[in-house]
Parts: structure tokens; sequence; C-alpha cells
């Protein structure tokens, strides 16, 4: 396959004149074949190119020599730079692979260039000389570095440590059982609980919308690995306002606490549309090979950062309890399911003109913009209790608004 792919390169007289450069410069060749092998992330494919450039004679031997070992330095940078965050356990084993065989390969050609030996006797053809050279190297260096591997191991400890960190301070929870004695007091710790859960939440939200362009394994991880943290403040805010209502009878407590009860299970639900929902929707776009049309995506990134900018109203209302913006956040509400209609309009209007990417995505498209409402909605909640007291609100709109 790679035969018949590069066979048209014979004819490219500019080629040739580039290739036998190469041959001339042998660390030019191995700075390339370093950067090629990382460019395709396969030293394998990098070595079978340039073998089959060999054998067609469009590539001299000599030249494919430095490029083989190049590529040979270029397959250990890859792992290097792919594990840069990996614990350190996992970067002593692939840097010391990087220092052995990158370091090999560079005084491989040192050696190559300064003894310059007969390379017939590694086969009968081009292609034989460069692909037996390449096990030749890799078989020479298990063997040599056999001997040094706990000096290696040693040397790799000194080189890479764990980062310096602070001191960590555990994660400290605003709901403090003392405080139940006093019910004002259990209710403000209860409050300042929820609004470090809306904060949590936000932090979810605000990377998720990058993950539908580019996938990013570890932001995903991370906004999971949130999830789980906001379902036991969900917990434990539940169980620490049933504790208060259990021993206070005041009809104004009992319905503080089931409000605040109310919205912790809303933020709940909230990151739960962002883990659960809109990082698979991303994720089904990644392991699909899709993109949403260009339309789309920029309908869903602006939806996404007018939801965004909500949820940060909503954790303004939960500071400060502002009746004003507390009734601007309803509005938003309202502004924001008019707009999700629109766009889900203007979708099916490209899914008519038959545009390609927004057929493939269809689904995709929809349930994003339907989990970005429900957000918007769950964060809206905060707002009913403080425009139910004003008067603002109407008691049938806080019973419609609070099951969205």
């Amino acid at each position: 396959m790679i035969r018949a792919a590069t066979e048209p390169l014979r004819d490219a007289s500019g080629l040739s004149l580039v290739l036998g450069y190469l041959d001339r410069d042998a660390l030019t060749a191995f700075v390339i074949g370093a950067g090629f092998a990382w460019l395709v992330h396969s030293s394998v494919a990098a070595v079978l190119l340039l073998v089959t450039l060999a054998a067609q004679g469009i590539l001299p031997v000599s030249g494919a020599v430095a490029l083989v070992l190049g590529a040979n330095l270029g397959g250990a940078m890859i792992a290097t730079i792919l594990t840069l965050g990996a614990p350190v356990e996992a970067r002593l084993i692939i840097t010391a692979n990087l220092v052995l065989r990158g370091g090999g390969a560079a005084l491989a050609l040192v050696a190559l260039r300064a003894f310059q030996p007969d390379l017939a006797i590694l086969g009968g053809s081009p292609e034989r000389i460069v692909i037996n050279l390449h096990l030749a190297f890799n078989l020479a260096l298990a063997l040599m570095s056999l001997p040094v591997i706990g000096l290696m191991c040693r040397a790799m400890r000194v080189l890479i440590r764990e980062p310096r960190r602070g001191v960590g301070l555990p994660r400290q929870t605003a709901l403090d059982p003392a405080a139940l004695d006093n019910p004002d007091r259990a209710l403000a710790c209860a409050s300042r609980e929820l609004l470090r859960m809306g904060e949590d939440v936000e932090a979810m939200l605000r990377p998720v919308i990058g993950l539908y362009a580019k996938w990013d394994d570890a932001i995903a991880a991370a906004i999971s690995g949130n999830e789980a943290v906001i379902d036991k403040m969900h917990l434990d805010i539940k169980l620490y306002l049933a504790r208060l209502n259990r021993s206070d009878t005041d009809t104004d407590i009992a319905r503080r606490c089931l409000e605040l009860s109310t919205t912790a299970a809303n933020l709940e639900a909230a990151s739960e549309a962002v883990s659960r929902n809109m990082v698979d929707l991303a994720r089904r776009l990644q392991d699909g090979g899709l993109s949403l049309s260009e339309d789309g995506g920029r309908e869903i990134r602006d939806f996404h950062d007018r939801v965004l900018a909500n949820v940060q109203l909503a954790l303004s209302v939960m500071m400060t309890g502002d009746v004003e913006v507390a009734r601007e956040l309803v509005e938003e509400k309202d502004h924001v399911r008019d707009v999700e209609q629109a766009l889900q309009r203007s979708h099916l209007g490209r899914l008519r003109e038959g545009v390609a990417e927004s057929i493939e995505t269809s689904n995709i498209h929809q349930e994003t913009l339907r989990a970005l409402k429900q957000i918007n909605s769950a964060f809206t909640v905060v707002a009913y209790p403080i425009l139910t007291e004003s008067g603002d609100l109407l008691s049938s709109r806080l019973a419609g608004g609070g099951g969205h």
C-alpha cells in the first residue's frame, strides 16, 4: 500500500534534489526523521515509508539510515510528550526510554559518520540495509542497556521528582453541626454550602463546551470527578437540613429548609446535565469522528455563553438575595426558552437544506440545546423563594417553575 501510494514520487524532480541533499547532510536528515515520526505518531510507519522509498530508489541509503535513526528518536519523543501529565512512576520509564533510545540513535549516527562502515553487510538491497539497520540498532540498544538499568533508574529518580506543593488543606464543609442549635445560623451554613455547590457546577459548565471542538480526557475526567463531589454535597445538605427541620417546629424554618433542599436538588441535576449529558454528547462526536456544522457549532457556543452568564447571575442572587437581580434571572429564563426554540428551528432549517454535518450530528445538537436549557432552569430556581417573599412571583408560577 505504501509502495503504491509513493509510486508517483519517482517522477518528482524536486524531491530527488531534497533527498539528495539529505544524503549529504546527516544531521538535518536525523532531525527530519525525528520530526516526521512525531508527526505521524508512529516510528514504525515512518520506518516503513523510508524503507519503501529506499526500495524504489528514491531515497539514497545513507540518507535513509540517518532518517531511520531520527525516527527512533521521534518514536521515543511521542510517548514522552503524551505523558507529561502522568504520574512520576510512569514518566520514569518513558524518560529513560527517551534518553536511551534517542541518545543511542544520536550516538549511532555519530559513529556511522565517523567510521564509515560498509553497510552492505546488512543486506543485498537498499531496503534490506535500511530495515536491518533499524532492527540491529534496537537489538544492540537493548543488549547494551541491560547492564545500566539500575544506574538509569537512579538517575531518572534524581531527574524527575514530584513537584513541590504547598501544604494541602482538606476541603472544609460549611455545614457546622454545632450550629444546629441556632436555626438562623444553621440556615446560613446551608446557604454557604449551596453557594459552593453552585460554584462547582459553574466550574464544570465553563470548560465542557470545549470538548465539542477538541476532546480532552483530563477535562472530561475532572468534570466527572466534580460531579461525584457535588453528589456528596447534595446528600450532606439534605441530611443537615433534615436534622434541623426535626429539631425545630417553626414553620418558617421548615419552609426555608424545603427551599434550600429543593435548590440543592436542582443544582445536583444541573451537574448531571453537564457531566452525564454534555460530556457524553461530546464523546459521541469524538468517537464518531464527527463535528458540528459551522453555524450549529457557533449557535451552541453562543447559547452556552448565555446560560453561563445566567448561572453567574444565579450565584449573585444566592449571595445577595437582591430582588431586582432575581427578577432579571426569571425573565432570562423566558428568553432562554425562546432562544432555544429559535435555535431548534434554525437547526431543522439546515436539515431541510441537506447540510451534511447537521444531519450527522442532529441528535447531538438538539440534545445539547435541551441540556443547556435544563441547566438554566435548574439555576433559575434560586430566584423563586426571593420573588415569592417579595410578592413578585405568584405561587402557581413557583409551582410550575420548580419542576423544570
